[in-house]
């Protein structure tokens, strides 16, 4: 395991310990990686992954501390195809274990038509919803999610996700003032609830006992100062 320091004071531990873990566990890495945008990333998170027992159970475990602690009222939790699915069944598992037992839905890429038939799979989907993403990028996929949960008579209030990654974004080529987390809390009017951001990352290499770690430090931060919001 990679040696860090304690959380400093007064920072989001919960939000902390969530990087800790997924540096720990290789699902965010250091290096140069192409963004869908085109820019090069001094870091990359990739929830795919979360790839085992113990690692989807943790992880549920910081969504659900998360969802709990933010105070957002909802009903029933919805994965969208693909990485949704997993997650939203894994925290549905685990805000049960802690008393908040909720239904689930996802939803397919293609309809069927047989058996049960449509799209979407589980528990009817019904009054406020919370969607279960890993991030937001372009925000395509909430903006799908939105308009089949509105279609099925319910009411999106919140997206869920692992990394806020609080860089501009990316309309036609061109940089925007907002973040896809910013615009799909102002254009589509739903709560963000993120484990963690960017800023919690920074704090987390900033204040490393770990040479390796802290070495990555101003790259991400140059990174954040030429992209962030």
């Amino acid at each position: 395991m990679t040696s860090m320091s304690a959380t400093p004071e007064g920072a989001d531990a919960l939000a902390q310990d969530f990087v800790r873990f997924s540096v720990e566990a290789g699902v965010l890495r250091f290096g140069e990686f192409k963004t869908k945008a085109g820019r090069l990333s001094p870091y990359f998170f990739n929830a795919g992954l979360f790839d085992d027992g113990a690692k989807l159970g943790r992880l549920a475990e910081f969504y659900a501390a998360r969802l709990i602690a933010c105070g957002l009222g909802f009903d029933m939790l919805f994965g969208p195809a693909y990485k949704g699915i997993a997650l939203a069944a894994a925290v549905a598992v685990e805000l049960a274990r802690r008393g908040h037992n909720v239904p689930y839905a996802y939803n397919r890429k293609e309809a069927k038509d047989h058996g049960e038939g449509g799209t979407l799979v589980g528990a009817p989907v019904a009054g406020r919803v919370v969607i279960i993403d890993d991030v937001i990028s372009a925000g395509t996929s909430v903006r799908e999610s939105i308009g089949l949960i509105q279609a099925a008579g319910a009411t999106p209030v919140g997206v869920a996700i692992a990394l806020d990654r609080q860089e501009r974004a990316a309309e036609g080529g061109v940089d925007q003032p907002w973040s896809a987390a910013q615009d799909v809390r102002e254009r589509l009017g739903l709560q963000v609830v993120a484990i963690a951001t960017l800023h919690d990352l920074l704090g987390v290499l900033q204040g490393s006992s770990d040479s390796t770690l802290a070495a990555h430090a101003p790259r991400v931060a140059a990174y954040r100062e030429r992209y962030g919001v």
